[in-house]
């Protein structure tokens, strides 16, 4: 049973999960950095044939290269203040609520370490942030290749779509629980006049 179940959250439990966001942020900027240090710019490296290729490019907009076109000022609103606004709100959230299980709390902390990873770049890196890993995509959505990515989007995604599909099961779980015991009771009035008169 989680410490959610129970209703009681301790501090450890609220904090330990962060050495997990940490964890992610360093491995993020240390792979970006022997990347960067590593790879020519625009030159794909083949590392599975075509399949899977390691290309440097840096990226001013966010994720998959959403918003490259748009002007400066809209990029530095959205890209900056935006993101650290929702790494804010949902880490508020996190220390708010007892609602979160164990395992979800540690897929937040993941979430919040490759949301700051990019964080980071976009601060420190004038350029954008470094993505690297080119995958081929055959065609699927119109796309050749998926737009080049890195860690800390990997990150994000994975953890987010984690997250969600244990959210669903635990609606699919309380809604079958709800069901379940709604039936149980639902005997007819003459039932329980029986009962009592027996």
């Amino acid at each position: 049973m989680s410490t959610a179940a129970t209703g009681t959250v301790t501090t450890r439990d609220r904090l330990l999960p962060f050495i997990l966001t940490a964890a992610i942020i360093a491995a993020d900027q240390i792979i970006k950095a022997i990347v960067v240090g590593a790879l020519p710019l625009h030159q794909p490296q083949e590392v599975i044939g075509d399949l899977v290729r390691f290309t440097l490019v840096q990226n001013p907009a966010i994720g998959f290269s959403i918003g490259h076109n748009w002007p400066e000022g809209l990029r530095r609103v959205l890209f900056l203040i935006l993101p650290l606004a929702v790494m804010v709100l949902i880490v508020s959230y996190y220390f708010r609520t007892d609602e979160l299980s164990r395992g979800q709390r540690w897929l937040v902390c993941a979430l919040v370490g490759g949301g700051f990873g990019n964080y980071i770049d976009r601060l420190f890196r004038p350029d954008g942030v470094v993505d690297f890993v080119d995958v081929k995509f055959f065609g699927i959505f119109g796309l050749n290749r998926w737009p080049t990515f890195n860690l800390a989007d990997s990150t994000v995604v994975v953890a987010s779509i984690i997250l969600l599909i244990t959210f669903l099961r635990e609606g699919l779980r309380e809604r079958a629980q709800s069901d379940a015991e709604s039936h149980g009771d639902s005997r007819p009035p003459a039932a329980d006049w029986q009962e009592e008169h027996e």
